[in-house]
């Protein structure tokens, strides 16, 4: 009896959890849950992929510990002294059958170490794996010293002597001494660059202009270039002048050396000049280390680069990211607007609209490299070429817009984009309530005051939304503009002191290519890719920047019309 009674007990009770749950599901929670988890998933994988590119990019600026190794090898006993830059463990199996060392008595997998030990002209190779059980003996010098060349990577090594003029100098502190002769040097350097950017480079853009103001006069048939000689004449003087005064310096930057005694007992003579600077990092401490650390950071971001771009910095790849992300800010804004204020606005609503609505949701799914492709066919070519045809004759055959450039660049990275914004842009148009519009026509406004002082503001955070999108998109491409303008090495900005200031023609460097080509095609791998994970971490931090700008302005606007839009 009892038992019969259960049943139906239990029954209604799994009815009603069965009933509940299928509630529970009509309800839609379950989905706002799985939506929650997805969307904090990606948060964190983000954060995760940002945190790990911070850590490998940030730590290489650090000054690491010089640490000297003794350790057995094929050659016999041998002795380096670098950096630790890698730690892993090698499979046993593994190692047993590559045949890199001999029967070793220890248990578990072998550890091996990855060395960064400099000195690359004297004793390649600059990285060098060892393994921890060859280890005989390993200390930390604290008179040992790291210096950053402009060229052959690091060196490690003590002081033997300091030269002038082939002579060794007598000196009680030679690290004080060397540091103070540096700090010359330094300043001799910076001496000869402004030299160049501001007198010489400025002279020979006169000189070409020059020229080419002769040349326009030639295909004019004026052949009376007088006025021009003399002009040409006063430039060569103060060009002759400039150049005596930057050979001078180079004469004082060749005036000092040092000799190095490295690991293995060789010594090396390296000319100070091209030292950029140098540190004894087992004798720092925690401060010491932390202000060299900024100090490295900064380089890194206001010098530019050296070695086939695997050393130095970033500075002219960061100048011509941002430029570039600015000038196609300004250009996809009213083109991205305009047509979105036709179609909405002034367009006769039916099918030809909406196949160009249709055309324009197609636009944005174009491959970006057909962009580029388009760019430099249609922009570079045909537009470019038109101009030099019209504007630059005497400059050919040589092109002057006929050749990718800036403008190039950003026009193509405009048309890429302007499907966001046009799409954005409409759909901020579309929210705006006929009754304001018909309340300002009632007022006695024209359509234009309408829309221009009652519809276009309204407007804006959706066309700022759509400006957000472009940014993101646009900051990180890369392969159009392999094709429309961005170079390895670019040999002036294109921003300078000579007239008109602005030189959209020019070629540039940016980030993201930046990267590509020192991640995939560096000569020295193992010494570039902690720079291709900095200035990974640098677009990053760009277009987060730019993008909070945008997002900034946006929600103040917004702000501002919500009561009107209510």
């Amino acid at each position: 009896m009892e038992t019969s009674e259960r049943l139906p007990q239990e029954h209604r009770k799994l009815f009603r959890e069965r009933m509940n749950l299928g509630v529970w599901f009509k309800s839609g929670e379950p989905w706002v849950w799985l939506t929650a988890t997805a969307v904090g998933t990606s948060i964190i994988a983000v954060l995760g992929l940002i945190g790990i590119i911070a850590v490998k990019g940030l730590a290489h600026f650090w000054p690491a510990d010089v640490i000297t190794f003794e350790y057995e090898s094929e050659l016999g006993e041998q002795q380096i002294s670098g950096e630790v830059v890698q730690r892993e463990r090698v499979p046993r199996a593994q190692f047993e059958e590559s045949g890199a060392g001999r029967a070793i008595d220890i248990s578990g997998d072998p550890t091996r170490l990855m060395i960064k030990s400099g000195n690359r002209r004297v004793n390649p190779p600059d990285f060098r794996w060892i393994y921890t059980h060859d280890i005989t003996k390993q200390e930390k010098q604290q008179d040992l010293i790291t210096f950053e060349r402009l060229e052959w990577g690091n060196a490690y090594g003590t002081i033997v002597e300091l030269r002038q003029d082939g002579n060794a100098v007598s000196t009680v502190n030679p690290w004080r001494e060397l540091k103070k002769r540096i700090g010359r040097v330094v300043d001799l350097r910076r001496q000869a660059k402004s030299i160049q950017n501001r007198s010489i480079d400025r002279i020979n853009y006169k000189l070409e202009k020059l020229r080419l103001k002769q040349r326009k006069r030639e295909l004019q048939g004026n052949f009376n270039t007088s006025d021009l000689d003399w002009q040409r004449e006063q430039l060569n003087q103060e060009y002759a002048l400039r150049e005596h005064e930057l050979n001078d310096i180079n004469v004082e930057l060749d005036r000092d050396t040092v000799v190095i005694a490295i690991a293995g007992g060789r010594e090396s003579v390296i000319p100070l000049k091209n030292i950029v600077r140098a540190w004894q990092p087992n004798a720092m401490n925690v401060f010491s280390k932390f202000g060299h650390y900024c100090a490295s950071i900064w380089a890194f971001l206001s010098e530019g680069s050296r070695e086939a771009n695997t050393e130095g910095g970033v500075f002219p790849a960061l100048f011509g990211t941002v430029l570039m992300v600015l000038l196609m800010s300004v250009l996809v804004t009213p083109f991205g607007v305009v047509a979105a204020v036709y179609l909405r606005e002034y367009a006769r609503q039916g099918v030809f609209v909406r196949l160009i609505r249709i055309a324009v949701n197609n636009l944005a799914g174009v491959p970006s490299i057909v962009y580029g492709v388009f760019g430099l066919g249609f922009f570079v070519y045909l537009v470019g070429g038109t101009i030099d045809s019209v504007f630059f004759q005497a400059a050919k055959p040589a092109p002057t817009f006929g050749t990718p450039g800036l403008i190039w660049a950003s026009l193509t990275l405009a048309l890429l984009t302007v499907p966001v914004v046009i799409v954005s842009t409409e759909e901020g148009l579309t929210r705006i309530p006929k009754s304001l519009r018909e309340g300002s026509l009632a007022l006695g406004a024209t359509k234009a005051e309408t829309l221009f002082k009652v519809v276009l503001p309204m407007a804006s955070p959706s066309m700022l939304t759509g400006v957000i999108l472009a940014i993101a998109r646009a900051a990180g491409e890369v392969a159009p503009l392999m094709l429309v303008g961005v170079v390895k090495l670019a040999p002036t900005l294109p921003v300078d002191g000579n007239f008109p200031f602005l030189h959209l023609d020019r070629k540039f460097m940016h980030l993201g290519f930046h990267i590509y080509d020192v991640g995939y095609q560096s000569p020295n791998v193992d010494a570039a890719r902690p720079l291709v994970f900095a200035t990974a971490l640098l677009l990053v931090i760009i277009i987060i920047v730019l993008n909070l700008t945008a997002i900034t302005l946006r929600n103040r606007l917004e702000a501002r019309y919500r009561e009107a839009m209510n």
